[in-house]
């Protein structure tokens, strides 16, 4: 019997996760006489009653596991705590909140049985997004295959199956500290499909991602897979230093051919202003990868395991890692 395991990330979902694993175990119940299912939840910790609730439902489901982090350290964390803690033949990983439709499980997994290593789920863009949070989506990832050597496709969720050859990459080679994943899945190569969805309205809560979130991740996508910011802050120093020497050209032809001085107190200050603001901007793009390399150079581990639930008790033999190997 081939094993399956289902990672979820949690974070602030006290009201909701006891609904979304109801559901989840509703979907799951048609198959388990053909897989293996675990289901493991990987909590960032907030001052609620989400590590209960998910304490509740592992004593109520043994398939149920539950790490809860020493701290909040995130998304993408959270989804590298679920890929080390797993050995399985493929890996099915997507929110809690609801808006991923356990549904798609089996279409994930029958993809994955016709030779798919990767089956990454693509959301169809529907009103449960605002227009303005639609469009800003659209035009990072348009941004993001122009600059980088990547193809994501649009409305790429971290909602996918991996198989558990990809998994072994994941843990064993790509260390990262600041994990872009959904760039990476595709950076990897391998036989990759996709599968589209129509995300779900949440029906407990807000969303956990607010604008800043989003730009930061945005920024950290970008620079974890493209040099061009800094290759444009290279061509823009050549424009203006051609644009300043033709400039001062023009002035001295103007004064030798009239005898008179250009004046231009006003446009000096303009284009003094402007260079100082390019230069700021990019030396806080500078910034931003001497940020990526400050973290690996550090290398602290990405995330800590603080608890683990098992049949509704604290295991004794808890792990605190997040360098890269497995907790048995």
């Amino acid at each position: 019997m081939r094993t399956v395991s289902i990672v979820c990330p949690v974070y602030r979902e006290e009201h909701g996760i006891a609904t979304f694993h109801r559901a989840l175990s509703e979907v799951l119940a048609p198959h388990e006489a053909r897989y293996a299912f675990r289901v493991l939840y990987c909590v960032d910790p907030a001052p609620d009653r989400t590590e209960d609730a998910l304490r509740e439902v592992s004593a109520l489901d043994p398939r149920v596991e539950v790490l809860v982090m020493s701290r909040r350290f995130g998304h993408q964390a959270a989804l590298v705590a679920g890929i080390d803690h797993c050995d399985s033949d493929a890996v099915v990983m997507l929110d809690s909140d609801g808006q991923h439709p356990p549904e798609l499980i089996p279409t994930l997994i029958e993809r994955w049985e016709s030779g798919a290593d990767i089956v990454q789920a693509v959301r169809i863009e529907n009103d449960s997004a605002g227009l303005l949070k639609r469009s800003t989506s659209r035009g990072f990832y348009r941004l993001l295959n122009a600059v980088a050597a990547i193809d994501v496709r649009s409305g790429a969720a971290d909602y996918r199956l991996l198989s558990a050859n990809v998994v072994a990459v994941f843990r064993e080679r790509l260390r990262e500290r600041n994990m872009f994943m959904r760039g990476l899945v595709s950076w990897v190569g391998f036989n990759i499909c996709h599968v589209e969805f129509e995300p779900r309205r949440r029906e407990h809560g807000t969303s956990n991602y607010r604008a800043s979130t989003l730009f930061n991740f945005a920024l950290q996508g970008i620079s974890a897979f493209s040099k061009v910011p800094l290759r444009i802050a290279i061509v823009a120093g050549l424009v203006i230093s051609a644009t300043s020497v033709l400039v001062g050209i023009a002035q001295v032809v103007a004064y030798v051919a009239s005898g008179v001085s250009v004046p231009g107190w006003a446009s000096l200050m303009a284009y003094t202003s402007l260079i100082g603001g390019i230069q700021l901007l990019f030396l806080g793009v500078l910034g931003e990868y001497v940020g990526q390399i400050f973290d690996e150079v550090k290398g602290r581990p990405r995330y800590l395991v603080a608890r683990r639930y098992s049949a509704g008790r604290l295991m004794p033999d808890a792990s605190t890692e997040g360098s890269g190997s497995r907790d048995r």
